[in-house]
């Protein structure tokens, strides 16, 4: 088998596969759900950063989905053009 990364063993490689593989689809799915969050929280301190602290709620969650979705749909969802207001 092919190794995942560089910089891991290939027997440590396969326990964390075998985990994977006794994992239940609704685990599995918990944890993207889990690594989901992780990354919009990390793209909001980002954000918060950027643009101040004093972001309303709305402008954060704005500039949040203005990172997943693509120009056309924010203008015509939510009247938010990321390439003027920003990311």
């Amino acid at each position: 088998m092919k190794p995942q990364s560089s910089d891991t063993p290939q027997e440590i490689e396969e326990i964390i596969l075998q985990g994977y593989r006794r994992m239940s689809p609704a685990e599995k799915l918990s944890i993207v759900g889990d690594l989901n969050q992780a990354a919009q929280e990390m793209a909001l301190a980002r954000i918060r950063v950027q643009y101040g602290p004093n972001l309303s709620e709305r402008e954060e969650r704005l500039r949040l989905a203005a990172l997943w979705l693509d120009r056309e749909i924010m203008v015509r969802v939510f009247n938010w053009d990321p390439e003027i207001e920003g990311y």
